[in-house]
């Protein structure tokens, strides 16, 4: 696993941004990942189907959480693991994440996911990263998902209809707001897999899309 010393891409400053100014809201937090990490409605059915699937596997797997933002999600998964590595590009997140979260089986690193080698894992954790990341970003990080043997992948994505993958700059929203939202087995991506199976999916309010958790078996 290397770190390469480089200029921050565009995602980086932007990640920074979100937390500083509490963009995802949680002003009395020190950092918040967002409603998202936090909603007993969208967490509590996701933890629980990636339990299962952990506990199916005797809790023997070694996982790689990318982009673990404030553990608030990764802290309920680690013990039926072998191993849990959380990786964000956040430098003084992860720093707080080492001193607040301390087992014998964790890990932090912060690594920049589109640039840096990637930890060695049997699992792959990836809930909502890809959607703030342009096509260029997310075909670099599937060339990468190939060493792993599952990829638990969780997307925002629009009810009914709607043409997958459109481009977007990183760090600036999402797709859904163009009507799209990340399928990687659909073009450009078509990512290479053996089997899926749907996990979890959770239908936000107010039509603001849904939450869909797949595992890719590589």
């Amino acid at each position: 696993m290397t770190k390469k010393t480089k200029q921050p891409w565009p995602t980086k400053d932007a990640m920074h941004q979100i937390y500083d100014l509490h963009l995802w809201g949680g002003q009395d937090f020190d950092f918040y990942s967002g409603s998202g990490s936090h909603d007993l409605k969208i967490i509590e059915p996701y933890i629980n189907s990636v339990i299962t699937f952990l506990k199916s596997h005797n809790n023997a797997l070694t996982v790689c959480d990318l982009g673990c933002g404030d553990f608030n999600i990764g802290k309920q998964l680690t013990k039926y693991t072998k191993n849990y590595i959380a990786v964000d590009i956040v430098e003084n997140l992860i720093t707080r994440n080492k001193a607040l979260f301390k087992e014998d089986n964790l890990e932090f690193h912060c690594l920049d996911i589109v640039e840096d080698d990637l930890p060695k894992a049997d699992c792959i954790i990836l809930r909502q990263v890809l959607q703030h990341l342009s096509n260029a970003e997310i075909e670099t990080i599937i060339k990468k998902l190939s060493n792993y043997k599952y990829v638990i992948l969780t997307e925002h994505i629009p009810t009914g209809n709607f043409t997958p993958n459109k481009d977007i700059i990183s760090g600036q929203g999402i797709r859904i707001k163009k009507n799209s939202g990340v399928n990687l087995l659909k073009a450009p991506f078509n990512f290479k897999i053996q089997d899926q199976k749907f996990l979890n999916e959770t239908i936000l309010e107010d039509d603001k899309g849904i939450i869909v958790t797949t595992i890719y078996t590589l």
